[in-house]
């Protein structure tokens, strides 16, 4: 099977701008030029397992979702959309969210 980096790309392009992110903010995320990353949401170059990794991470998705287009039902989907709030926080903001997680914790424990 051929991996169709266009649609790849494309998909890549997709997320990024749903979450509000810029070309320039995802190249400083995985130490790349701007330019390397217009290349890959172009199609224009292959890129490795290891730097799709690291995209799928920067964009909090997974591996199908950009290769075949699937999104996989998560069990953890709270989860999921709680690191996509935390990732969209300021760090001031990521620091009082933490605190209210330590809260909670404790709160638990008793």
């Amino acid at each position: 099977m051929a991996v169709d980096f266009f649609t790849v790309g494309q998909r890549i392009q997709k997320r990024r701008k749903t979450l509000h992110k810029t070309q320039e903010q995802m190249a400083e995320a995985l130490s790349v030029s701007v330019g390397y990353v217009s290349q890959i949401e172009r199609g224009v170059t292959k890129i490795s397992l290891d730097t799709l990794s690291e995209i799928t991470e920067y964009l909090d998705c997974n591996f199908s979702e950009l290769l075949d287009g699937t999104v996989v039902q998560s069990n953890s989907y709270l989860n999921d959309e709680i690191k996509t709030l935390k990732n969209n926080l300021s760090p001031a903001n990521r620091k009082i969210l933490s605190e209210i997680a330590d809260i909670l914790k404790k709160n638990q424990m008793e």
